[in-house]
């Protein structure tokens, strides 16, 4: 039976971390993706999806060499930084579902704001010119500027956002809990004797 156990637990801590390590490697080649074919240009936007999906590659990389190896230090660590991701995660999820319209508004305005170059990518994808306004005086990347008939961009904007965060916040509230199931399997496979260890050899 405890060979069964400790068998169970090692083959569904790697499965977890197999798929953390598809997880990681999708989100660099989406960003990678969006970034070679000019959907995104914000090199903040690509650098930071890209950071997150090396992060997570190598904490499932140190997860997966743990389980394999049994490693009790390399487990520890594994086991809080995963625990500290699962709070990070939950907590931002959390956020996404429950902002509310006027929250929402303020916060694409600062971000509109505060980034000449997402304005271009928002305002050649999504047609428009301007956050509230359109000034035609200016310049915009939206193949409607030339004919004067742009819109502005706020109502496709919150449109898209509200779909988005709700998206986000569902697919991170999940990932959040195989997460914490991680923890616990990490934690469980950590205090279990190897069988083809020396029983009398200190793990």
């Amino acid at each position: 039976m405890g060979c069964a156990g400790f068998t169970c637990s090692k083959n569904s801590l790697c499965a977890l971390n197999i798929l953390y390590v598809m997880v990681s490697l999708l989100m660099i080649g989406i960003a990678a993706w969006g970034k070679w074919f000019g959907l995104v240009s914000s090199f903040q936007v690509v650098g930071g999806v890209v950071a997150v999906g090396v992060f997570l590659f190598f904490v499932a990389l140190a997860g997966l060499v743990g389980a394999m190896k049994h490693h009790q230090v390399l487990l520890f660590f594994y086991m809080i930084v995963l625990f500290v991701v699962f709070v990070v995660q939950f907590s931002v999820s959390s956020a996404c579902l429950a902002i509310n319209k006027e929250q929402q508004d303020h916060l694409l305005e600062v971000g509109w704001n505060n980034s000449q170059t997402m304005q271009r990518d928002v305002e050649k994808s999504l047609n428009c010119c301007g956050f509230r306004h359109v000034d035609y005086n200016g310049t915009c990347e939206a193949a409607c500027f030339p004919n004067a008939a742009c819109s502005a961009c706020a109502a496709e904007i919150q449109e898209h956002a509200g779909e988005v965060l709700r998206v986000v916040g569902g697919i991170g509230l999940f990932f959040s809990f195989t997460e914490i199931l991680g923890v616990w399997i990490t934690y469980r496979f950590r205090n279990q004797k190897d069988p083809r260890a020396n029983p009398s050899a200190f793990l």
